[in-house]
């Protein structure tokens, strides 16, 4: 009789323990605190005691945010970068911040040899001087150097094919880790390994492809669709199957055939037949969507913050990537929690989506939670 109760004392101590880790969470959110929690922002500051910092710190705090990305201007020394990462990672008891960084190899890289961090090279070189299993000791090593300063998700593996050697963002810098799609897998699959050994998140991007352009969203609109190859699918589908895949980014990319008729011209990060159509209904993709930094030209310079915004959401993004560098204002995590949270009051399909997201970025979340 005494080991049954105890037996039972053991398994409501058990599934009490449960609902304190895993739902918890999901109980106590509001619309207000899903809604943060699709916002990743920019931030000013290299110092903790620095004021951006402060308030960056606050955003999470109060959930406005759900996390933060670096840029090299917030990079001073590998202690500051720590001990801010640090301060954002303790603002919270509600979800950990994703707090991410761009570190490819090569010219892509935010920490940098200058402040004393081991430094990589890029894909290109890595795919073809190193074996894969070497790939996959470097980037373990990378990863370990980025989880001691504290990070949690790194904006990488490149899947883009370097179809078009005139590119100028990705075959300039020689961001593809090859040609051929198998050859692209097993490097990005070596990457993601490495990273997961160290509790790292990756993000596979640019879907659905930019190694074909010959232009540069950061600048400007790019067409893709007399470029656009199918076969720039077969990284995605290949990790996809392998299980290989933490989140994936939709960049700012125009394909005629999947923007909707009768409307202005749709990029893949705002087109639902691109993310809802081909990645989540043909591709299986049930994961982390999040946007390429939407303060890009090609978006800015078209579309509203509103637009953007809600035709985001409405597309099947998860997360919304702002740099905040365009007209950095710390105001811009309010405005864009605020056009969530009314268009959620008003249209009920919108607030569906807005709770099928938290659910995706709370597991998510919660699959790092040490």
């Amino acid at each position: 009789m005494k080991n049954r109760y105890l037996a039972y004392f053991i398994l409501a101590l058990f599934i009490a323990l449960f609902n304190l880790l895993f739902l918890s969470p999901l109980k106590a959110a509001t619309l207000e605190q899903m809604a943060g929690q699709m916002i990743l922002l920019g931030f000013k500051g290299d110092e903790v005691s620095d004021k951006s910092v402060q308030q960056i710190g606050s955003l999470i705090g109060e959930g406005k945010i759900g996390g933060v990305f670096y840029l090299k201007n917030n990079v001073k020394s590998l202690k500051d970068v720590k001990a801010i990462n640090e301060y954002l990672l303790n603002s919270t008891s509600f979800l950990p911040p994703l707090i991410a960084v761009d570190q490819e190899g090569g010219s892509i890289e935010r920490l940098t040899r200058s402040v004393g961090f081991k430094e990589i090279q890029s894909a290109r070189e890595i795919a073809r001087g190193q074996t894969v299993e070497s790939a996959k000791r470097i980037y373990a090593n990378l990863a370990r150097n980025l989880a001691a300063l504290k990070f949690n998700l790194n904006f990488a593996p490149v899947v883009d094919l370097d179809i078009n050697k005139d590119n100028p963002i990705i075959a300039r810098y020689g961001r593809s880790f090859g040609r051929d799609s198998k050859q692209v897998s097993k490097y990005a699959k070596a990457f993601i390994e490495g990273h997961r050994s160290a509790n790292i998140l990756t993000s596979l991007k640019h879907f659905p492809g930019h190694g074909s352009t010959n232009k540069d969203t950061h600048i400007g609109f790019v067409d893709i669709s007399n470029s656009w190859q199918i076969e720039e699918l077969e990284p995605y589908i290949i990790l996809l199957r392998g299980g290989m895949v933490d989140m994936i980014m939709v960049g700012h990319l125009f394909h005629q055939k999947f923007s909707p008729k009768n409307e202005k011209p749709l990029p893949a990060s705002l087109s639902p037949n691109w993310i809802m159509g081909v990645l989540r209904k043909k591709l299986g993709y049930r994961g982390v969507v999040i946007s390429d930094d939407l303060e890009m030209a090609a978006i800015r310079d078209n579309f509203t913050l509103q637009e953007t915004v809600i035709r985001a959401i409405n597309a099947g993004v998860d997360i919304l990537l702002f740099s905040n560098t365009a007209n950095y204002r710390i105001s811009l995590a309010n405005e864009v929690q605020n056009i969530i949270i009314e268009e959620a009051k008003r249209n009920p399909a919108f607030r569906a989506r807005i709770e099928t997201s938290f659910n995706r970025i709370r597991a998510l979340k919660m699959s790092i939670r040490r």
